[in-house]
């Protein structure tokens, strides 16, 4: 099957410094694999080399070693450019149109034009959460309204592989949400998602695998649900209406007992002791469940973990 995204130790150095100038890597032979249809997370610290991934992948810059392709195609290649979508991460427009002069000049760029250009301005306006200040100039948007515009002309020329970089920059929580449902709806639709982002939470609601990028270098990657890290470690069940003598029964049987408000506590027990037997433990002291949630690892521990190591390694040059 061909693969939507691929990269084969790519690699981009830049001269830094004014009088002795020398070579910074930012990214250092970065190989990774993106299926048809899938959203894959692309995660890093600010630094990390996920724009310069991006700007490879774009052709905005080119690599100094290595290649990628984009639906089995040279990166660069116009034919490949017309079926592709980009939000940079800080979009910037010209302020002086409205959202739909900007969106009907893009899809012009496209090819498509007249009554069927102002058809599909709107139902992508509509999409993203732009109602009636579609007809305002830009310059009258707030961070959060032009993100939305961004999204919108990243999807404006229907393309089968989208790249969004830091999407979910300046969006209040009902953005963020919007923006969850539309990237899902994109996936649904057999679209390809490349996410960079270093807001794990999304990454964990979104994505069905991962790569974790440090210093420019490649430290992670994997699905989620098959990463180690992420397997159940315990259970934790929060009570309420636990009665000194429902504390005494079961604080010696869970690892932690971590007391949450007036007879309300959170207790972790151990992978081994079923769930069931955790819920009967309790029923039977007389206290009332509330939640029972496993634990792991999450997504920010171990990208901590990860950035921490590659932190304590030097940068090639």
């Amino acid at each position: 099957m061909q693969t939507a995204i691929e990269t084969f130790d790519l690699t981009k150095d830049y001269r830094v410094g004014f009088w002795r100038s020398h070579p910074y890597r930012a990214l250092d032979q970065l190989t990774l694999s993106v299926s048809p249809g899938e959203v894959f997370g692309f995660l890093g610290p600010n630094g990390a080399g996920k724009t310069t991934t991006l700007k490879l992948l774009m052709q905005l810059v080119h690599p100094t070693s290595g290649h990628a392709t984009i639906l089995g195609r040279p990166a660069g290649e116009v034919a490949v450019k017309r079926r592709i979508g980009f939000l940079p991460e800080n979009p910037y427009f010209y302020d002086h149109l409205t959202a739909e002069e900007l969106l009907v000049y893009f899809a012009g760029l496209f090819g498509e034009h007249g009554a069927a250009a102002r058809a599909r301005v709107a139902r992508l306006l509509d999409l993203v959460g732009i109602g009636a200040e579609r007809r305002l100039q830009l310059r009258k948007y707030s961070k959060g309204m032009v993100q939305r515009v961004g999204l919108a002309q990243a999807l404006v020329n229907d393309p089968e592989v989208i790249f969004l970089d830091e999407p979910m920059s300046g969006l209040d929580p009902l953005g963020r949400r919007d923006v969850r449902t539309l990237v899902l709806s994109l996936r649904d639709e057999g679209r390809t998602v490349f996410f960079s982002s270093h807001i794990l939470a999304d990454a964990e609601a979104l994505c069905s695998r991962v790569a974790v990028l440090a210093k420019g270098r490649l430290v992670a990657s994997g699905r989620l649900d098959e990463m180690l890290a992420f397997r159940v470690q315990g259970r934790e069940i929060v009570a309420e209406g636990v009665s000194d003598q429902a504390l005494a029964r079961l604080r010696p049987r869970a690892r932690r007992a971590q007391p949450l408000g007036p007879g309300r506590y959170a207790f972790e027990f151990d992978e081994a002791v079923a769930p069931e037997a955790i819920v009967g433990e309790v029923v039977a002291a007389g206290a009332r469940l509330v939640s029972l949630n496993p634990v792991r690892e999450s997504l920010e521990d171990f990208f901590v973990k990860q950035v921490a190591r590659a932190e304590g390694a030097p940068r090639a040059v």
